[in-house]
């Protein structure tokens, strides 16, 4: 007979982090077993008191006391163990032991009325302490973080710099106030959003590319991936890490500069080439065919696009130097859309697609750039024209909403993949399937997010693949900023130091 060479199976010794599971289970069986037992308690009261009811009903009876009272008894017990379903799973976090649970806030306002919040930070807190040499180990630590290329950033909970080591993009000024020296170009403030994860969250982490320190062209100029790790309780409440990607961005920026100088170049011929076709079709006009008219019509419509891509990379790179203040008056969308209607006609007429625009002439006014604002509707018509079906309709509305007018450029063409959709207003971003099938340069998208921030407002997208997609703007409405405006003479400057982080990110945080 064969001999079994397999092993005995080793019980595993339970772990701090099995505590919840094997306590809850075992609660449970207890409460059932104690319901049964009350059960059968009535069932022999019942015989010794020689109750005469029909077997049928006493079981009925016996059965609905015991789901009632079992169920009762769950949900009792279910709220009544929060809190030590909580405290067992900052307690495994603590011990550095894996869980899958979401750690308990302290900042839950049931938590806080009952005085368990203060529990919860005393666990957090304990486990961060350090040893008793944390003064030499600090000093060793800082001497080694100074020697990496890669800022580190640390912050208390008042948000005030525990320490940054040489390579932070951070200065600090002469009455010891820090400041971030980063340039985000989402509209992001680093210690807005950390304040933000103090109300909802206990860990959190958030990723920025492509952060600049300074503008294009200023001497000592570094671009960085910036990565923030929050952590409540925690004696270094937030952690800042700036990666310099320098060489790898630096050489786009490059382009750009190349890009811009023989766009430049270009404008004047251009233009030129412009006004002599609008001449020829006029003076044409009546010695032509139809076919040469259409003929004259798209060699217009490509020279005006030619002229956009120009005027596009021109904007580019005045926004990358942070350069794109505008003056902002009252103006009316309407009136807006009427110095580039001709012009989109022309272009939907060409590509064979229909143009409807419904932008009612009783809208508030709104405070904008007319230029800018144009542009940006050509840009977003333009792309719906171009990603839309043959014969296919695109559609622009616009609405009041709160205290900004809303517009909408509807297309029901291919759609956006949900894959793409994050980086279609990053430069140069364009999706490997738009790269073989549409023309373009990749910053228009760009170029109307940063106008349209500047304003004061905002953009977006929707879309569902194969059904078409949805982009839509904000602008203030005039009488909402009119003030703002008269303080700054009608530059944007009050605007977007509100809103754009390029400007906020240069406040003051004290160390």
């Amino acid at each position: 007979m064969a001999v079994s060479d397999a092993k005995p199976i080793v019980k595993r010794t339970p772990e701090m982090r099995d505590f919840w599971r094997i306590h809850r289970n075992k609660v449970a069986i207890i409460s059932v077993l104690v319901q049964l037992l009350v059960a059968l308690s009535v069932i022999a009261i019942m015989i010794i008191l020689q109750v005469r009811l029909d077997i049928f009903l006493i079981a009925t009876i016996v059965i609905s006391l015991l789901i009632i009272s079992t169920a009762t008894n769950f949900a009792v017990l279910s709220f009544a163990m929060i809190p030590l379903r909580d405290l067992s799973t900052a307690l495994v976090n603590a011990a550095g032991q894996k869980i899958d649970q979401k750690l308990p806030n302290p900042s839950n306002k049931e938590y806080k009325a009952t005085g368990f919040s203060d529990m919860l930070l005393s666990i957090y807190k304990e486990h961060t302490e350090t040893s008793p040499d944390k003064t030499s180990a600090t000093d060793e630590l800082a001497s080694a973080l100074n020697l990496t290329s890669t800022g580190i950033i640390i912050l208390d909970k008042n948000n005030g710099v525990i320490f940054a080591n040489r390579a932070a993009p951070i200065s600090l000024d002469a009455k010891g106030a820090y400041h971030f020296d980063l340039l985000f170009d989402d509209g992001t403030d680093l210690i807005e959003w950390i304040d933000q994860q103090r109300t909802d969250n206990v860990r959190a982490r958030k990723i920025w590319l492509r952060v600049p320190n300074k503008v294009i062209g200023q001497e000592g100029r570094r671009i960085f991936n910036i990565t923030v790790d929050f952590e409540q309780g925690n004696t270094a409440d937030a952690i800042i890490t700036a990666y310099d990607e320098t060489e790898i961005y630096q050489p786009e920026d490059d382009d750009l500069d190349f890009i811009s100088f023989a766009a430049h170049e270009l404008r004047g011929p251009i233009t030129v080439i412009r006004g002599y076709l609008d001449v020829l079709a006029l003076e044409l006009d009546s010695k032509l065919e139809p076919d040469q008219k259409e003929l004259f019509q798209r060699l217009i419509v490509s020279g005006n696009r030619l002229s956009g891509y120009i005027n596009n990379i021109l904007n580019t790179s005045r926004y990358d130097r942070r350069h794109l203040k505008l003056q902002l008056h009252e103006d009316s969308l309407a009136t807006i859309y009427e110095t580039i209607r001709d012009d989109m006609e022309l272009r939907a007429r060409s590509q064979h697609r229909s143009l409807s625009v419904d932008i009612p002439s009783d809208l508030p006014t709104v405070a904008a750039d007319r230029s800018s604002i144009s542009e940006v509707l050509s840009n977003l018509i333009d792309n719906a024209i171009k990603y839309s079906d043959e014969g296919g309709a695109v559609r622009v509305t616009a609405r009041a909403k709160d205290k900004h007018v809303e517009v909408s450029v509807a297309d029901n063409g291919i759609g956006i993949p949900a894959s793409v959709i994050n980086n279609l207003f990053h430069k140069f971003y364009r999706s490997h399937r738009s790269r073989e099938t549409v023309a373009g340069t990749g910053i228009g998208l760009y170029l109307s997010k940063a106008i349209i921030e500047s304003h004061g407002g905002t953009i977006g997208v929707s879309s569902i693949e194969g059904q078409g997609a949805t982009f839509t703007f904000t602008l203030p409405i005039y009488a909402a900023v009119s003030d703002k405006l008269h303080d700054a003479d009608n530059s944007n400057t009050e605007i977007i130091s509100a809103g754009n982080s390029w400007i906020k990110n240069h406040t003051k945080y004290t160390g």
